[in-house]
């Protein structure tokens, strides 16, 4: 299928391309444009159920058959978990906001044709261990956005995905941070007023405590591991728990403010891992998910959580030069506008076996500012060099400490 070429979009253009040494309003700009282009090829698809048919499927380990039972739900509930915070708002420019009413309806659209059976696109929530894992980022990202991907859903819709969440919990998750994803889908059936299991919640919660390190930081199951697990997974996925779930059990309550603590120390410890030039460190698995690293500090930032001493125009400056490092490099996206294997262009050697074209989709996350509103200080404050480029530039700056 020839898809319709992003930027030729008349309201999209009306969006000025910023550049790097853009201001706090082109900035904004730029993310947005950045989210669409990443976004729109999920959604256009899948709205109009075409995304199997048009979606390609890249697997560099040879495992284009078995990955394609899993990539189509892995684009879109990672697509959503990143896009849903922006569809949430209301306000800002004339563009943004027609710009936002469009997307609204293909995201709506797009669940329909997900979660019904009778859909081209109906996806698979069973068959294997990793239909939990996005279903997962959907349910995450219908929390997110609770009043646009829920309330406003029609009846049939909100029934069927239901039942699509419901048929996850046949799959048992790993030891791992696999825990949260079972836990996350029951948080999101407290949220809907439906029958929950609180066991599966309280299990998550308590294991992945026990596997607190220090620090900020937990081990993914037993074991610490050098990856970037506690940002992709970890702690969004415990604090949106969390949130949804604490008001029905004190024990719960009484857990939040160590977690949220932790959470704003990790964020803190993100910033500084941006170098000046807007990469970072290429360590640990499934670096392919690229901004996705850096979930956990656009959440914490989103939420208006940021530690103290991270104003939150710097934290945005950081993460635009991450962005640019790595979105805009030669080859991220092939000539129909899907993302390809990579961190830092098209590099299929960095992917492990269980990443394809829909598991690069958790990108999407990086951009959950965008569901603040143009005048908070995040995008209305003056650009401020983040943490490294002002060490490594020679200017003074406060000493880290550990939590």
């Amino acid at each position: 299928m020839k898809r319709r070429q992003f930027f030729a979009s008349a309201a999209l253009g009306a969006l000025p391309l910023a550049n790097a040494a853009s201001t706090a309003q082109s900035d904004r700009e730029y993310w947005l444009r950045f989210l669409l282009r990443i976004g729109d090829p999920v959604l256009s698809a899948l709205s109009e159920q075409k995304l199997k048919a048009s979606m390609p499927v890249e697997a560099p380990h040879g495992n284009v058959a078995d990955r394609a039972q899993y990539t189509h739900l892995e684009a879109f509930g990672r697509t959503i978990a990143g896009l849903s915070a922006w569809l949430e708002l209301d306000g800002g420019s004339s563009a943004e906001v027609e710009l936002r009413k469009r997307y609204r309806e293909l995201a709506r659209r797009s669940i329909s044709a997900a979660v019904n059976p009778d859909s081209r696109d109906y996806m698979n929530f069973t068959h294997g261990g990793q239909p939990v894992v996005d279903a997962a980022f959907l349910a995450l990202g219908v929390l997110r956005a609770p009043r646009q991907l829920w309330s406003a859903l029609d009846s049939t819709a909100k029934k069927q995905l239901l039942n699509a969440l419901r048929a996850t919990r046949i799959i048992r998750p790993g030891f791992s941070n696999w825990l949260l994803f079972s836990a996350t889908i029951e948080a999101f059936f407290c949220f809907a007023g439906e029958e929950w299991d609180a066991m599966r919640v309280d299990y998550a919660v308590r294991q992945i405590d026990e596997w607190y390190k220090g620090d900020g930081v937990y081990g993914d199951g037993p074991e610490f591991h050098w990856d970037y697990y506690n940002s992709f997974v970890i702690h969004p996925m415990l604090l949106a728990v969390l949130k949804a779930v604490s008001p029905h059990s004190n024990a719960w309550a009484q857990l939040e403010p160590a977690i949220r603590a932790r959470a704003q120390r990790y964020a803190a410890i993100q910033e500084r891992l941006i170098n000046p030039d807007g990469s970072f460190p290429a360590l640990g698995r499934s670096l392919a998910y690229r901004t996705g690293a850096f979930h956990l500090l656009a959440d914490r930032a989103l939420n208006r959580a940021l530690p103290e001493a991270l104003p939150p125009e710097q934290a945005r400056s950081g993460l635009s030069a991450v962005i640019r490092r790595t979105l805009e490099a030669p080859g991220t996206f092939d000539e129909r506008g899907w993302l390809r294997v990579g961190l830092c262009g098209h590099q299929p050697g960095i992917a492990e076996s269980y990443i394809s074209t829909g598991s690069l989709y958790l990108c999407s996350t990086v951009f959950l500012p965008l569901g603040l509103p143009p005048d908070d200080p995040f995008w209305s404050n003056p650009a401020q060099d983040w943490t490294s480029r002002k060490i490594w530039s020679g200017e003074n700056a406060a000493a880290d400490h550990a939590l």
